[in-house]
C-alpha cells in the first residue's frame, strides 16, 4: 500500500483554456509578472499542478502576494490581476457586496 504519495496531474486547464504543464509555467527566475503569468500560476495551484508552498518557494513570493492574486482572479477574472486597474476592481467588488 502506498501512503502519502503526492499524486498530481500532468496538465491542468490554463487561464486561456489551453493545457498547462509544469514546463509551460513561468521560469523560477521571473521578475516581471504580467497578467498572463500570474493567471497561469494561480491556475496551476487551483488545478493541483503545484502546491502553494511550491509556488512560494519556486517564485520567491509571499503568501499574501499569492493570496491577493487568487482573490483577484476569483473576484474579477484575469482582468483583476492588472496592476494599473487594481483600485477600480476593488471598488467594483465592494459595491457588489453592498447590493
Amino acid at each position: 500500500m502506498i501512503e502519502n504519495q503526492k499524486i498530481r496531474p500532468a496538465k491542468v486547464i490554463g487561464p486561456l483554456g489551453e493545457p498547462l504543464s509544469i514546463d509551460d509555467l513561468p521560469p523560477p527566475s521571473t521578475k516581471r509578472w504580467v497578467v498572463r503569468r500570474k493567471a497561469e500560476v494561480v491556475a496551476a495551484v487551483n488545478g493541483g499542478l503545484l502546491t502553494i508552498d511550491d509556488v512560494l518557494e519556486r517564485y520567491g513570493l509571499t503568501l499574501e502576494e499569492f493570496a491577493s492574486w487568487q482573490r483577484a482572479v476569483d473576484r474579477s477574472g484575469m482582468q483583476g490581476l492588472r496592476v494599473t486597474r487594481i483600485q477600480h476592481y476593488r471598488d467594483l467588488y465592494e459595491r457588489q457586496l453592498k447590493y
